[in-house]
This record gives C-alpha cells, structure tokens and sequence, in this order.
C-alpha cells in the first residue's frame, strides 16, 4: 500500500497488468521525486563533473519512451526530440530547460506509449530495435522501460536528497 499518489501494480494480475503496473509506477516514482522543486533545482547537478539532473533524467526518459514504443514498436519514422543526430546523451543537457517543456514532451510520449501498448493485440508483437539490429517484442520492450526507469529513479534520489534534503520511496 502507498501512501503517496503513485499507482499501486496488482501483485497477482496477468503478466501485462502486472508489467503496466509497474512501468507506471516507476513513470509515478520519477514524477514525484522532481514534485515541488523550481527549474533551477531540478537542473541542478548533484555531482560534478557529472551533468546528470533531475530534468536531464526527464528528458532522457521522454526519449526513451520515444524510442522503444513508437519507433521500435510502432515503426514510426520520428527523429529523437533533442537531437536531430540521433545522440541519446543530448537529452541529459538540461542547462536550458524548463520543467514546463520537459514534463510536457515526457507526459506526450507516455501518452503516445500508453496508446500504443493498449491498441497492441498481445505481448508478443515485435518491432525492430536498428541499435541491437534484432527484433525485439513488446514484452521486452515494457521490460526495459521497468529497467531504464528504476535505474534512473535510484539516480533521481541521490539528486533529490542532495537539492533538499527529501528521501525515501
């Protein structure tokens, strides 16, 4: 049970609840940690050298989202949103950004992800992923965001505690 605002994943659905459940739990968790904080804090960078920020992590998120479902998944011809070169590490400079422009595009992409995962007839549709040159299905790719986004909220609580202080969940 939580005692916050983010969706609680069923602990005995069918393996696609289950995997929604999570994936929006962790999109949930991101959320919350950049709750409450100005755009100077959430481009603040906890670590020098390392550009990493709250907004950066945002931004980097968006494009993931991008990426595995409406271009892998749904074969859409999109370039990435901060790059027009196809660097994945543009997102992470967030020097200039604003929360109202990244939550934006994220929120937009999880839509577009949401969209396309409801509308998919079984887990088991596939898309090809260039980087890995395979193809990889629907389950994998729900999978991998569950990964990309734990790995990056353990990120976004350092940065949390060092702007203000604030831990947990």
């Amino acid at each position: 049970m939580n005692t916050d605002n983010r969706p609680v994943p069923s602990l005995t659905g069918d393996e696609r609840e289950m995997l929604r459940g999570f994936l929006d739990f962790h999109r949930a968790t991101l959320a919350m940690k950049c709750e409450g904080l100005t755009d100077e804090q959430l481009r603040r960078r906890a670590s020098p050298p390392s550009t990493l920020t709250l907004l950066g992590l945002v931004r980097h998120l968006a494009e993931v989202e991008r990426t595995w479902f409406r271009r892998v998944i749904n074969g859409e011809d999109l370039p990435l949103v901060w790059s027009e070169a196809g660097d994945y590490q543009a997102a992470y400079d967030a020097t200039d950004a604003t929360r109202a422009e990244a939550f934006a595009v994220w929120q937009a992409e999880v839509e577009h992800s949401r969209r396309i995962e409801l509308a998919a007839p079984t887990l088991d549709i596939t898309g090809h992923q260039p980087r890995w040159n395979a193809d990889v299905s629907l389950r994998l790719v729900m999978l991998h965001l569950i990964h990309e986004y734990a790995r990056h909220n353990g990120h976004a609580d350092f940065l949390r505690e060092a702007i203000d202080g604030t831990v947990g969940a």
